[in-house]
């Protein structure tokens, strides 16, 4: 065996593998309970075409293939974390009940209690 005959067994192991793993992660990212959960899929997925470019770099000896990974790799960082700070702007709500406006105990206790105390002032205003 030539090294070259190993170099290609070794690059068309790690596009199989990747593959998989690409499939794999696109899964995840549409079944993802959760938006975090889509975020680290979407992650997930910028490294698995990183590896997937360097692969193809190696491969077909083409240098430039490692530039547009680098590039990918920016934009995923910068893409993760804003999407990271729209997270945590938004909250850490389900998808479903985060457009749906929420009753929580204390809400309802506050509510309940600046209602007694407006039927006690209105009741007072009679009195007088």
């Amino acid at each position: 065996m030539t090294p070259d005959m190993v170099l290609d067994a070794a690059t068309f192991v790690a596009l199989l593998l990747l593959s998989a793993g690409l499939l794999v992660t696109a899964v995840r990212i549409v079944r993802g309970p959760t938006l975090p959960d889509r975020i680290v899929g979407l992650d997930m997925l910028v490294g698995i075409a990183i590896g997937m470019i360097a692969a193809i770099a190696i491969r077909t000896d083409v240098n430039l293939y490692v530039d547009i990974a680098i590039a990918l790799g920016l934009v995923g960082f910068l893409a993760t974390a804003a999407f990271a700070r729209f997270v945590l702007a938004r909250g850490l709500e389900p998808e479903g009940e985060a457009d749906k406006p929420h009753a929580t105990a204390k809400s309802l206790a506050a509510s309940r209690k600046g209602a007694g105390h407006q039927q006690r002032s209105s009741k007072r205003k009679g009195k007088r």
